[in-house]
């Protein structure tokens, strides 16, 4: 992101004797923008104060959910004031977009976003300080130098602290931020040093920081029973038996605010249900059991996931509803190909499974909102729960706590909704908490597909062509949300010959949305899957395949551009996978039956992931993942590398933990409930993970997401060369394999 003209700087006096140090846009500016564009542009902002005594409090903007912005972009900041870490206490920024600017956790965007701004806004304060300095001594700025806190004139032999300085920097003209000089990397003391999370000590002594935690006086807990079939309304509920059981306030049947439209938004509204209010979470949930609903179900009773399997498999067997991508005659080449192969893949919709449930506190209040929310958009967050309760934006208040999880699930603000909803009516604070059954049962779930794929071979084993037909939901013009797939995904611009259609005619009723590593979380899957068995069909090392195809003259539209991050490099992906190739020795593995090791990677999010995964399988058809080598270019810096590894390692066992999961479908309904339907990896299961990173000349990019993808292809084809079978079809199940539940037994 970068920062221009509109942008300023603004230093102001704040309670207690300290200064801050905003990014503000010009009105002017802002205004012809919104004029020309609509909403405003992306900007940055962040927030500094110094105390008298030096110590330095950073305001982080973003949303925490445990991928570390609120460490990470604070200690960018830090590195430019050239300040000492331990002297940074860190607070989270409210969720006010035209004050903090651009507010997200998605996508794994803090770092590429911030990753200047946060320089330049750090930079800018050492050089206000500095002058103020140089300015109080009568010596040239140019003699001054910084460290750690103070400023220097070696000259004199004089220093002085940043808060002796700070009342004086509030004098000085701001710095132009494109002018500021940011440091050389031989000079970092923070970025690239690891650092404990600034809530890890909260975290491990339970202080109350988490959304879960929220306690506001005079608050009702409140649950929202709703429909199993999503969009389903109350005919009729015994409210008043339970408005008289234990420590219940208040029944309400909530008619809701759905939209009609079946393909739905990410935020499609208020959802329709009964409303149990109480003096605790547990009477109003204890009530529930005794909650007899008659319910009409709606339209959304037509959902099978049988029917959604017969009906990929029809379509399949069409012409596609759209063509995404063509170039070189992909039908021709089949037809001249010496080997052409064939494979269905299919992979299952699935829930987020955040192991901090939704929920949400609000307070309305003489036609003012205020919000203790974990949502990963506090601006949308803003805009709808005002649209809910009639008052305008400017009187909502979102304080963003940290959450146990999003994962793209905070995104859908539904049970921000439902308290905004419920506090206005009972006039009250209400703290919604949803129960596991109703976060899985109600979830924005992401999307399931199915992929007809169809490759053609030269004699020599390279790949001639590939055609590829993806299956998905919609209404054959519109694909519900985030069932979209990435044209442009590799192998696409390497084969000589690419075909991609697009079938989404099949209907669907039920709220979809974004999971940790959007569209590339099952097609990595898929693509890389079927690359290894065109690799196998072609008596081919997998790896030697990849490095072929990415030595190749990309097609046109395909050729790098280096000043573009989103555009595939494929110097890049080849480095990751040669360095993953030496980690893990993968040219001596050792092949016997039971044994097998697999190889895969990924490009996503800016960043780019190669992995190998070593297994074995029993005759039971049990899965031991002994070992996963993980190496990930995310350029030129790693900020903080404890940081880094820890998200890798959690992306990767969460990738194992999709493996075994699925969302499925009766008459409407969703058939699981609960951890035990939906499993999850336990440590005994856990592979040792070795985590590595090539350093690469680009911007640094981000890491919430892109290791997730490769690992699920790294260890369905390490099953593959173990046993022969190929995995097609996820969950394992589905496909007749399980993990072992015990590694160590195995090992």
């Amino acid at each position: 992101m970068n920062l221009d003209r509109r942008s300023f700087l603004r230093l102001t006096a704040i309670a207690g004797g300290g200064f801050v140090l905003g990014l503000y846009e010009q009105p002017f500016a802002h205004a012809q923008a919104r004029k020309r564009s609509g909403p405003p542009p992306l900007e940055t902002r962040a927030f500094v104060r110094i105390a008298p005594d030096g110590t330095v409090t950073i305001l982080a903007k973003n949303p925490e959910a445990g991928q570390g912005a609120k460490t990470q972009l604070p200690m960018l900041i830090a590195e430019e004031m050239d300040v000492d870490w331990k002297h940074v206490r860190v607070e989270q920024a409210k969720g006010e977009d035209k004050l903090y600017g651009f507010q997200f956790l998605g996508g794994s965007m803090a770092t590429p976003m911030n990753w200047t701004p946060m320089r330049q806004v750090g930079a800018a304060w050492r050089q206000m300080l500095v002058s103020a300095a140089a300015a109080t001594w009568s010596v040239p700025e140019s003699e001054c130098s910084t460290r750690a806190g103070r400023v220097l004139h070696s000259a004199s032999g004089r220093s002085a602290g940043y808060g002796e300085l700070v009342a004086k920097a509030a004098t000085l003209t701001p710095p132009a931020l494109d002018s500021v000089k940011l440091k050389s990397a031989a000079d970092y003391t923070i970025i690239g040093t690891s650092r404990s999370g600034v809530d890890t000590p909260a975290i491990v002594t339970g202080e109350p920081i988490f959304g879960i935690d929220v306690e506001v006086p005079g608050m009702l807990h409140a649950i929202l029973h709703k429909c199993p079939v999503f969009g389903g309304k109350v005919k009729s509920a015994n409210t008043e038996v339970i408005a008289k059981l234990p420590g219940v306030r208040k029944v309400l049947i909530v008619d809701g605010t759905l939209t009609s439209d079946p393909i739905l938004p990410l935020n499609p509204g208020l959802e329709p249900g009964v409303a149990i209010l109480a003096d605790t979470w547990w009477q109003a949930q204890n009530a529930r059991a005794s909650l007899n609903v008659e319910w009409d179900y709606g339209a959304g009773t037509f959902q099978s996931s049988e029917a959604f399997a017969q009906q990929a498999e029809e379509a399949l067997q069409k012409p596609f509803d759209q063509t995404l991508r063509t170039y070189g005659d992909a039908e021709g080449q089949l037809q001249k190909a010496a080997k052409v192969l064939t494979a269905t893949y299919s992979y299952p919709f699935l829930p987020h499974n955040t192991l901090e449930p939704q929920g949400s506190t609000a307070s309305f209040k003489d036609g003012t909102l205020e919000l203790w929310s974990t949502t990963q958009d506090p601006a949308t967050l803003r805009r709808i729960t005002a649209r809910l309760t009639g008052i305008p934006e400017s009187a909502v208040t979102v304080h963003m706590m940290r959450a146990g999880g999003a994962f793209g699930r905070r995104f859908v603000n539904d049970d921000d909704v439902e308290a905004a909803w419920l506090s206005k009516q009972v006039g009250r604070p209400v703290k919604v908490t949803w129960s596991r059954e109703d976060d899985m049962t109600h979830d924005s779930y992401r999307p399931a597909a199915t992929f007809g794929l169809k490759a053609g071979l030269d004699a020599r084993g390279g790949i001639l062509a590939w055609r590829q037909h993806y299956v998905t939901f919609g209404d054959g013009k519109r694909t519900i949300n985030s069932g979209g797939i990435d044209p442009n995904e590799f192998p696409a611009g390497y084969t000589p010959a690419f075909l991609l259609g697009l079938s989404n005619s099949i209907p669907f009723r039920t709220r979809t949305g974004p999971l940790r590593a959007p569209g590339a979380n099952g097609n990595a899957f898929v693509l890389q899957s079927f690359l290894d068995e065109l690799a196998h069909a072609a008596g081919r090392d997998p790896l030697d395949l990849q490095l072929e195809l990415l030595s190749r003259t990309p097609a046109a539209g395909f050729t790098p551009q280096p000043d573009n991050p989103s555009s595939l490099n494929p110097e890049r992906m080849r480095g990751v996978l040669q360095m993953v190739a030496e980690k893990s020795n993968w040219r001596n593995r050792k092949t016997e039956k039971g044994y097998g090791m697999g190889i895969a990677c990924f490009f996503c999010h800016l960043s780019y992931f190669a992995q190998v995964a070593e297994v074995t399988v029993n005759e039971q058809n049990q899965i031991s993942v002994h070992r996963i080598w993980a190496v990930g270019d995310v350029g030129s810096h790693v900020i903080n590398p404890r940081s880094a590894e820890n998200l890798t390692l959690g992306g990767i066992i969460d990738a194992m933990s999709q493996m075994q999961q699925e969302i499925t479908f009766v008459k409407g309904q969703v058939n699981e409930e609960n951890f035990d339907q939906q499993p999850l990896m336990r440590m005994r299961q856990v592979p040792k993970i070795e985590v590595s990173f090539r350093t690469s000349d680009f911007s640094p990019t981000g890491l919430g997401e892109p290791m997730l993808p490769p690992t699920i292809p790294a260890i369905t084809n390490a099953v593959f060369a173990a046993t022969g079978k190929r995995i097609r079809t996820l969950p394992i199940k589905r496909s007749g394999f399980t993990f072992s539940p015990n590694l160590a037994k195995e090992s």
